[in-house]
Formats: structure tokens, C-alpha cells, sequence
């Protein structure tokens, strides 16, 4: 009876353990592939628009230096479009490492041509040009999010100015002429996913132009006529796509 019974349990065991074990296999977790993590690093080309305001300060003096006039304010407002190029690198990438490889370093240069314009107290004055270079430094919030600062060298066209007071007939012309400074700005990059390497950016900036003294002509004789020393200031908000051509696209975390 032993002997049964001794059997019948060395038969049985491994129909009880096999199914347990089965069972055990079966209900384990997927494997999941690791999420992806966008790269910033390379280089990039872009394009959009954007809006601006600029406000300018005279103050007039004859041809000795003797003020004539008292100072002037004028300003204008208008639309135009832009074009970027630039490179960035993701610390931990190529540069050392910092917070955690979530910090970003670039540099740009871009262009915007439109009209800026308004009619100051003796004739119009348009903007129709605004050309940048310089470097941003940003923040990853999250792995496609990127908040920046930027800042460097700005230069700016400005379109011949007529004087003519009251409306009336040009009497007195301040030739086109540019004039540069510097700028500072904040924005935002955002890595939209759907299509490899493309990003939508807007940033605000503020430009200070300085001051220059520039000699007015006489319109109908074209002889000099009195002097005006001005100081521009502009702001501007843009948005543009941004396409990354020699972009990485998103690696997979720990690799």
C-alpha cells in the first residue's frame, strides 16, 4: 500500500507543479522598449514671421550745433517676414555634461524684411530691414521643450526720411542708413514629433540701436541744411518653423 501510494505521488507532483509554473511564466509584465529622448544637437534652417514696434528720439541742431528744435519721438509698427540659420549643441553631447544634459548652447544669424513704419511730426519713417547674429543659451524642461535667452549684435535699415511739414512738399531729406547695436531676447523651441526634425520657435526681443548725429539736405537743392542726432530702440515677437537637416531624430534612453 506504501509502495501505491509512493506511486501515485511521484505521478501527480509534476502535473501540479508544471501548470503552476506555466502560469507563473505567463503572467509577467511585457518588456517595454525605452521611451524616446529628443536630441538638440545640430544644425538647423527656419523660416516664419513676425511683428514689430520701434520708437526713436531727435533732437535737431543747425550746422554750428545749436539746438533748434525741441527733442522728438517718433515711432512706427508693421509686419515682416524671417529667415534663420544656426547651430546647437546639448551639453552631454558634445559639450561636458550640465544638469543632467539638460541644458542647450547656440549660435544664429538671421534676417527680417518687411515694413515697420509710422508717420512721425514732418514725414514717414519706415524700418524695412533688421539683420542678427549672435547665441542663445536654453533649458530643457522636458526632452522636446526648450526655453532659451538670447542675446548678441543686431543692424537695421532705415529708409529715406522726407520732411514735409503739414503735409506740404518734401522741403528737407536724412538719406536711407543703417544702424546697429545690440539685443536681448527670450523664447521658446518645441520639437513637434509628427515629422522628423521639425520645430516650431518664437521668440521677443529688444534691440537698442544707439545714437548717431546724421546731416539733413535741402531737398531742392540737396545742400546741407541742419543736423539731427536720433536714438532707435525696437522691439519684435516672431514665430517660424524650424526644420533640422542633419537632425538625430529621437534616441532611445540608455543607449
Amino acid at each position: 500500500m506504501k509502495t501505491l501510494w509512493g506511486f501515485l505521488c511521484a505521478i501527480v507532483s509534476p502535473l501540479i507543479v508544471i501548470p503552476a509554473t506555466a502560469a507563473d511564466l505567463g503572467g509577467r509584465a511585457p518588456v517595454m522598449p525605452p521611451a524616446p529622448v529628443y536630441n538638440w544637437s545640430g544644425c538647423y534652417f527656419g523660416g516664419g514671421g513676425g511683428y514689430g514696434v520701434f520708437d526713436q528720439e531727435h533732437d535737431s541742431f543747425d550746422l554750428t550745433g545749436v539746438p533748434i528744435a525741441l527733442k522728438v519721438d517718433t515711432g512706427g509698427r508693421g509686419w515682416f517676414g524671417t529667415v534663420q540659420g544656426g547651430c546647437d549643441v546639448q551639453f552631454g553631447s558634445f559639450l561636458p555634461n550640465l544638469l543632467g544634459g539638460t541644458m542647450v548652447f547656440g549660435a544664429f544669424a538671421d534676417g527680417n524684411w518687411g515694413s515697420i513704419k509710422g508717420a512721425g511730426l514732418f514725414g514717414d519713417e519706415k524700418l524695412d530691414q533688421i539683420g542678427a547674429v549672435g547665441a542663445r543659451f536654453g533649458w530643457l524642461p522636458t526632452d522636446r521643450f526648450l526655453t532659451y535667452f538670447s542675446g548678441g549684435y543686431t543692424n537695421a535699415h532705415v529708409e529715406d526720411i522726407h520732411y514735409a511739414p503739414l503735409g506740404g512738399p518734401s522741403l528737407d531729406t536724412l538719406p536711407a542708413h543703417r544702424m546697429g547695436g545690440w539685443f536681448i531676447g527670450s523664447g521658446f523651441e518645441y520639437q513637434i514629433g509628427w515629422f522628423p526634425g521639425l520645430t516650431w520657435k518664437t521668440e521677443y526681443r529688444f534691440a537698442d540701436y544707439g545714437s548717431r548725429t546724421d546731416t539733413i539736405f535741402f531737398t531742392p537743392t540737396g545742400l546741407p541744411d541742419f543736423q539731427s542726432n536720433s536714438h532707435l530702440f525696437a522691439q519684435t515677437v516672431t514665430t517660424q518653423l524650424i526644420w533640422r537637416f542633419n537632425w538625430s531624430g529621437p534616441r532611445m534612453s540608455g543607449y
